[in-house]
């Protein structure tokens, strides 16, 4: 921290494990964190030793381990999961934006039990589609799960395609809380994604353009939420990163060349429609989910409940659902490849992942 800074004028490096061999005087090497009290192992400071000793020491404690799998839609991200859970004692907790949700089952791909094969899955169907569920609201019930993963022991599996949930959580971001304002939320519900992004603007031109950076500019749901924190607080404040040297993260992300991404979307479509995909849709309706809902929504759910309104023919339904798909799978890279964090893999070459993660997980 700054304080420590101050008081310590030495120079501050990453991962030093020895003296420095340039310089007459030897180090001592103390975790920054461990000097406020916490864990950590990513930086430490240079303290100089007694005169005469060479002795080196590395006060800092270990990291809990957290393995994430990322990557865009129709990479085998959940089968890849349950293996390494299977494979490492671990339990997933999904990064699913759309899958919290109770009853958006086919259309969101959501993972069966049986394809579970009795690996433990978290934040599935855990409120109702009809309340707005927040990324803020999805990092503290994430972080509860992580920490009951590792208190048994067990490798915590962050898996989905929501790249901000993963965002969140992996650099601890934080965004200041404000309830819902459901007034405001009813008048803003009856605009646009354009106008809605025009009045963001006006407000708050610096989180307007990062939402558009974040390739959030097309979500309502999104928008209407920092409009309603920016009417709350007059202005969105940065973003808060409160320091958590606690956890280590691997990401490994999936993705497929083009062809096979498309053929994939393709194949996993028509296997969703078999499946039910458009009876869902259909119930969700009758129990109650208006069809602006389920156009906020999203993707299969904007498509299908327009099909079911008569609004398009099926011919343009699955069309139009194949040519977004595969808009949001880019779009899904394009945030991804913000972070050089994560090492990339084809959804085929299992092996060498599991010699990543084997040793992520010994070191």
């Amino acid at each position: 921290g700054q304080n420590t800074k101050e008081k310590c004028p030495f120079l501050f490096r990453r991962n030093w494990s020895r003296a420095n061999p340039k310089s007459k005087e030897h180090f001592s090497l103390v975790s920054a964190e461990a000097l406020r009290g916490g864990g950590g192992t990513d930086s430490f400071v240079q303290f100089p030793l007694e005169k005469g000793s060479r002795k080196v020491y590395n006060y800092s404690t270990k990291m809990h381990k957290i393995l994430v799998i990322l990557g865009p839609t129709a990479t085998g991200k959940s089968d890849l999961a349950v293996k390494l859970a299977r494979r490492y004692n671990g339990e997933v907790i999904s990064a699913d934006s759309r899958q919290v949700y109770k009853g958006l089952d086919i259309g969101t791909g959501k993972i069966t039990k049986k394809e579970m094969q009795g690996v433990p899955h978290h934040m599935l169907d855990i409120v109702s589609p009809k309340k707005v569920f927040t990324v803020s609201e999805w990092k503290k019930i994430a972080e509860e799960k992580i920490k009951d993963i590792l208190s048994r022991g067990k490798l915590p599996i962050i898996c989905g395609g929501t790249g901000f949930y993963i965002r969140y959580i992996v650099y601890n971001i934080s965004l200041p809380e404000v309830p819902p304002n459901k007034e405001l939320r009813k008048k803003l519900g009856k605009k646009t994604v354009s106008e809605l992004f025009e009045i963001l603007n006006k407000l708050d031109p610096r989180r307007a353009k990062n939402i558009a950076k974040e390739q959030g500019s097309k979500n309502p749901v999104r928008l209407i939420r920092a409009i309603e924190i920016v009417a709350a607080l007059g202005k969105i404040p940065p973003i808060y990163r409160p320091n958590r040297k606690t956890y280590k993260f691997l990401q490994i992300g999936l993705n497929a060349k083009p062809e096979i991404s498309k053929e994939r979307i393709h194949i996993r479509l028509f296997a969703r429609i078999r499946e039910g995909m458009i009876r869902e849709v259909r119930n969700l309706h009758k129990n109650g989910l208006s069809w602006k809902r389920m156009n906020e929504l999203g993707l299969e759910y904007r498509y299908l409940s327009r099909y079911l309104q008569k609004k398009i023919t099926k011919a343009e339904l699955i069309k139009k659902l194949e040519t977004e798909i595969w808009r949001y799978a880019k779009r899904q890279m394009t945030w991804f490849k913000r972070d050089n964090r994560i090492k990339w893999y084809s959804p085929a070459e299992t092996m060498k992942i599991e010699k990543e993660v084997a040793k992520f997980l010994k070191t």
